[in-house]
């Protein structure tokens, strides 16, 4: 049996004690199972992003996506608008289609007739008014999306933090009813920001030069600015604020949103875990691959399920921003929307369903890509 010969310091701790406690792996292992392996507390660092990091990334990668996605932003705000929606009317009536034999068959042709109608509308605005109708209201787009996406970000990122904190839950496992309440903080607040700049893309893109067929008739707004003096000299600073109540609404899609987007992100990284607490797994670059494909897929299905279940309250905030009006007797005019509830009863009746979808296609071409990759980066 042999001695060291070391001094011993009756006062100094335990050998390795402290050593142990620095070096804990980033994945516990229980019982040599690798299902129960789960992903222990990290440095504060990592678990807290900076505060200016979410305002970054959500104006950079909004800013990309509205510039990239500018026409098929354009053509849905036209298809849930009630003009381009009787223009389509009008023409299906002028072209009926053959009744179909078969249930079955009628849902695919269907299908394709829309899409044929959608892009063929798109090209139409290329060929009346040239490439520089694609983007329209690029210039409000971008004014608005770069703060709406980082206030967004900025909003929700660091309340959740807060809430995080305020209870002392473990980021890592927080509840659901955390990821709801900022994510509904986070919508609320990018509304009320950003409705004034919303309001001047959705007008601007929709002034009638050249697809409203009326000859002599020329732009209504010269530019932003102009609509802008435009709408506060006729309507009051409320008229700027139109739609709000709609974009309120629209809280419900980007909480819902982020919901699942969190929950699906937490079961990649457990299965991630998981799969790293496996002694016979060997990392690759098929991990990276998986890693960010799964992310990728969770931003857009996330996305797309939200904007789906959601879209209705999009065309009843496009309707009550462009302030339509009709015939009230003794030359006068009254508004043809008058509210939130209005709205909705007024689209229901005169065009049903499909009015309260209209735009659906290009709009989800457009954000579930979008979503996609601002997520998912």
């Amino acid at each position: 049996m042999s001695f060291s010969t070391r001094p011993h310091d009756a006062s100094a701790p335990p050998p390795m004690k402290n050593e142990m406690a620095n070096s804990r792996p980033s994945l516990i292992v229980q019982s040599g199972e690798t299902d129960d392996a789960q992903i222990s507390p990290v440095s504060k660092e990592k678990q807290d992003a900076k505060p200016w990091a979410h305002l970054l990334a959500g104006g950079v990668g909004g800013m990309t996506a509205a510039t990239l996605t500018s026409p098929l932003d354009v053509l849905k705000t036209r298809l849930q608008s009630d003009f381009y929606q009787a223009q389509l009317k009008t023409l299906r009536g002028a072209h009926p289609l053959p009744a179909s034999s078969s249930s079955i068959l009628a849902l695919p042709r269907n299908a394709m007739i829309h899409f044929g109608e959608t892009f063929q509308i798109l090209r139409s605005i290329h060929v009346h008014e040239g490439w520089r109708a694609m983007f329209k209201g690029l210039g409000p787009n971008l004014t608005g999306v770069v703060p709406a996406r980082a206030i967004n970000f900025y909003v929700y990122g660091n309340g959740k933090r807060l809430i995080n904190e305020y209870f002392n839950y473990d980021p890592a496992t927080s509840p659901m009813g955390v990821h709801l309440t900022a994510a509904a903080i986070a919508g609320i607040a990018t509304g009320t920001a950003t409705n004034p700049i919303w309001l001047v893309k959705t007008r601007l893109q929709l002034d009638k030069s050249n697809a409203s067929n009326i000859p002599g008739r020329g732009r209504q707004y010269k530019n932003s600015w102009d609509c802008i003096r435009q709408t506060v000299r006729q309507e009051g600073i409320r008229g700027l604020y139109r739609g709000l109540s709609a974009s309120y609404l629209g809280v419900s899609e980007s909480a819902l949103q982020w919901v699942m987007y969190e929950q699906m992100k937490r079961v990649l990284a457990e299965r991630e875990a998981r799969r790293m607490a496996d002694p016979t797994h060997v990392p690759g670059w098929t991990d990276s691959a998986e890693s960010w494909s799964g992310k990728l897929v969770a931003a857009g299905f996330a996305k797309f399920f939200a904007a789906v279940l959601t879209y209705p309250h999009e065309v009843v905030r496009t309707r009550l921003r462009l302030v339509p009006t009709v015939p009230a007797g003794g030359g006068k005019v009254a508004l043809k929307y008058t509210g939130l509830a209005q709205c909705f009863r007024t689209v229901w009746i005169e065009e049903g369903m499909a009015g309260l979808y209209g735009g659906l296609t290009p709009h989800l071409l457009r954000v579930v890509p979008s979503a996609a990759i601002m997520f998912g980066m």
